[in-house]
């Protein structure tokens, strides 16, 4: 049972406490203690971050395939890590939130503009020199075996 108090944790002053005293009065019933409507925009928050934590990771793992294909001189196991850690959080999270996978193709086209952009510099290329559009597709992307060689 939480702990009854004159005033109940406030979000903006305790996240922790906010979260830990709202989840024992959901458990308990005590709905007219809770604030609804903060714990709804919560959850819909904990939705976007796992659609940007993927988005990050997408970023990562394209940014690293244009290198792979544009600098193969450059390859080495660092680069090969960074493509299997992307894919591996990126399966992660799609297998923990399946309905975010048939938003992959939407992800990679926001996220390509910014990814071949930091490709670009990290290369010393001009950005024409890389594709306007992505070259992987999502089965590519999340393809372990797959380099783009």
């Amino acid at each position: 049972m939480p702990k009854q108090t004159a005033e109940h944790a406030s979000y903006d002053r305790d996240y922790h406490a906010w979260l830990t005293e709202s989840a024992a009065l959901l458990r308990e019933g005590c709905l007219s203690e809770v604030d609804l409507a903060q714990i709804a925009e919560e959850l819909e928050d904990m939705g976007k971050s796992e659609r940007r934590a993927i988005e990050s990771y997408l970023k990562v793992l394209i940014v690293h395939l244009l290198k792979w294909q544009h600098q193969p001189e450059r390859r080495g196991p660092s680069w090969q890590l960074s493509i299997a850690n992307s894919r591996d959080a990126i399966g992660r999270r799609l297998r923990e939130s399946p309905s975010l996978r048939p938003k992959l193709p939407e992800m990679v086209a926001e996220r390509y503009p910014n990814a071949r952009q930091h490709a670009a510099l990290e290369m010393g290329l001009d950005l024409g020199d890389l594709p306007d559009t992505c070259p992987f597709t999502v089965a590519q992307l999340l393809d372990e075996g797959y380099r783009g060689e």
